[in-house]
Formats: C-alpha cells, sequence, structure tokens
C-alpha cells in the first residue's frame, strides 16, 4: 500500500494530529472552569480520520462537519487562536463570537462549518460537489458525519443525489461507536454503514480510524476517483473518542475501563509515531519538538482567548445576510 506521503508530509500529518489533541484536551480543561459558554464536544481520539482525510485536500476542497468539529476544522487549516476565541464567543473569534463550539466555519479554507444539525452536512456538499462539477474546477467536496447520521434521510437523500449526479463529493462516516449514547450494534440494522453504499451504486470501504495510514489511502482512493469524474464514495471510518458526547456526559453506557484500555492500546497519535519513527526515518527529538511548538500555540491561544473583547451588542445585526 503506497501512501505517496514524503517525510515532511508525515512530519504535517502529525502535527495537526497533535494540535487536535492537545486544542481538545486543553479546552476539557477549560470548559470544566466555566469559562466557555454553550456545549462542547470533543474530539479526542479520533485526530486520525480527520488527518488522514484532510492531508488528501487542498483550500479549494470543502469540507462540512459536524457537532464533533474541532478536529475537522484543525485538519482543514482553519487558524487554531480564532477557533479557541469563538469557543469562548469571543469577537475575535473565526465568526466574530456568534458560532461558538457547533458552529465554527471558515469558508477560506474549505471548511463549510460544523452543524448542530445531526445529517445537516451532506446536502451542503452535494451542493459544493455540484458547484465544482460545473465549473470544472476539480475540486471535491467531503461530508463528515457519525453512525447517528448514518441513520438519518438527510445522508440517505445526499448520496443517492450524488450517485444520480455522479458528483464529486465524498461521504465520511465516523463510527464510533456510539452516535450520543446508544450503541451501534443496536441502531445501525445492517451493522457496518460502508454497506449501504452499495444501495446507491457507489463504492464502499470500511477503514481502522485508529490507524492515519489506512484513513489517507482509502480517502486518497476515494479523491482521485472523484477527481477523475467518477463519482462519489463512501467511507467508513471506525474509531473511538475518548470523552463522552459532551462535557459533562457520564458515559454510563460504556463498559467499565473501557475508554481507558482505549487510550492504551488504540492511540492513534501513539501508533502513528511508532511506525514513522521505525519505518521512515523519523526521530523522536524531532516528533518532541513539534509538541513543544504546538504547546505554545495552545497556551497562547487560551491566554489570548480569555483576553479579548466580546461582541457588542451592535454586532447582532452584522453577517446576517450576504451582500451580493
Amino acid at each position: 500500500m503506497g501512501t505517496a506521503l514524503s517525510r515532511e508530509d508525515l512530519l504535517e500529518a502529525y502535527r495537526r494530529m497533535k494540535t487536535i489533541r492537545e486544542f481538545e484536551e486543553r479546552v476539557h480543561v477549560e470548559f470544566a472552569k466555566g469559562g466557555i459558554p454553550g456545549f462542547v464536544h470533543l474530539y479526542a481520539g479520533e485526530e486520525a480520520s480527520a488527518a488522514g482525510v484532510c492531508m488528501n485536500l487542498t483550500d479549494d476542497d470543502k469540507i462540512a462537519s459536524t457537532h464533533r468539529g474541532h478536529g475537522h476544522c484543525i485538519a482543514k487549516g482553519v487558524d487554531v487562536k480564532g477557533m479557541m476565541a469563538e469557543i469562548y464567543g469571543k469577537r475575535t473569534g473565526t465568526c466574530h463570537g456568534k458560532g461558538g463550539s457547533m458552529h465554527i466555519a471558515d469558508l477560506d479554507t474549505g471548511m463549510l462549518g460544523a452543524n448542530g444539525i445531526v445529517g445537516g452536512g451532506p446536502p451542503l456538499v452535494c451542493g459544493a460537489a455540484l458547484a465544482a462539477k460545473m465549473k470544472g474546477t476539480g475540486g471535491v467536496a467531503v461530508a463528515f458525519f457519525g453512525d447517528g447520521a448514518s441513520n438519518q434521510g438527510t445522508t440517505f437523500e445526499s448520496m443517492n443525489l450524488a450517485a444520480a449526479w455522479k458528483i464529486p463529493a465524498i461521504f465520511v462516516a465516523e463510527n464510533n461507536g456510539y452516535a450520543e449514547a446508544t450503541s451501534s450494534k443496536f441502531s445501525v440494522a445492517c451493522g457496518d454503514v460502508s454497506v449501504r453504499a452499495a444501495g446507491f451504486g457507489m463504492p464502499g470501504v470500511m477503514v481502522d480510524g485508529h490507524d492515519f495510514f489506512a484513513v489517507y489511502e482509502a480517502m486518497r482512493v476515494a479523491v482521485e476517483r472523484a477527481r477523475r469524474g467518477e463519482g462519489p464514495s463512501l467511507v467508513e471510518v471506525k474509531l473511538d473518542r475518548f470523552y463522552g458526547h459532551f462535557e459533562g456526559d457520564n458515559q454510563s453506557y460504556r463498559a467499565p475501563d473501557e475508554v481507558k484500555n482505549v487510550r492504551a492500546t488504540k492511540d492513534c497519535l501513539n501508533r502513528f509515531k511508532a511506525r514513522v519513527m521505525r519505518d521512515h526515518n523519523i526521530s523522536e527529538t524531532e516528533l518532541t519538538a513539534i509538541d513543544d511548538e504546538i504547546a505554545r500555540l495552545i497556551e497562547e491561544s487560551v491566554a489570548e482567548a480569555v483576553a479579548a473583547p466580546n461582541p457588542t451588542p451592535e454586532d447582532l445585526l452584522t453577517d446576517v445576510y450576504i451582500k451580493y
């Protein structure tokens, strides 16, 4: 299996995954202090999926996210300091403090937005993919959604539409096994989300979401197919989240020590580090330097977000209507 990744690419992949991990771990701490408004849904544990997908994309490609969207944002290149300020609801945030954790968007990097509506992303991606096809840009559009959203009519309709129109859309089902708090073994009748692709006449593949290389390779095939004009694909990524559905979720639906065991045996960052050090001549010193760089970035992001101004009452009526 060829990854087509250079040494520099691998270091960048690690940087994206490590940034997601440290960002989420810090948000977990800061939310507990009471300074972050609204709901927060953390992506920690799922980093290999976002990075493996987005390492195949350019700024001109589009993604639509979910309520658990921080990792997708970072992997697509959204500014980390702007994201932290947005989560704090500050005027300097990516969306000027109007979106918060569940609604971060950055059209300049192709991030169409996190979405509080389960299954809200796939229809948006169909529009972006249709635009790319009609304009002949060669771009692709990717919808991230979970096992819960895999049961939504919007997702089914979008996959059918994408196949019927043969547009460059890719559907990435991040199956963490629980949706909100219900096991997918109970809620997904067919077992694996990926097999549903056959019903829409598109390829479907399932990969280990703890393995960056497996995600990257499956996505590479899907992206190349889409860019050739051969239509959509469905990629199911089986993975585990480290935290609950939302901050404050006691996860009583999970087995005792399940999260502890996942962290000990399936951590995608540990697996990635071991492989690149063994097979790609990357040293621990190089990875530690990235760790230190990211630690400084996260520390600065929190400090600047805390000190940033809140939106004003006058800001309420801005960014409501687009001007043509």
